[in-house]
């Protein structure tokens, strides 16, 4: 799976539930709430103050790394 700042988060944790460590990093402790859920990355890191391009960059290389 390659993450933009586009992918909604609940794509992202259905495909890979460790990468809800980066997401509990930025602040949103909120995963299992539908409305965050279906938020895009790009959303929430402009609701949690964060960069996106950096969350976005660190949960590549967490599931590149996997692989």
């Amino acid at each position: 799976m390659e993450v933009t700042k586009d992918t909604i988060i609940g794509d992202v944790l259905d495909y890979d539930i460790d990468t809800a460590q980066f997401f509990f990093e930025i602040g949103m402790h909120c995963l299992g709430c539908p409305h965050s859920r279906g938020e895009s990355i790009e959303a929430a890191c402009e609701v949690h103050g964060t960069d996106c391009d950096e969350l976005v960059s660190k949960i590549n290389e967490f599931l590149a790394s996997k692989n």
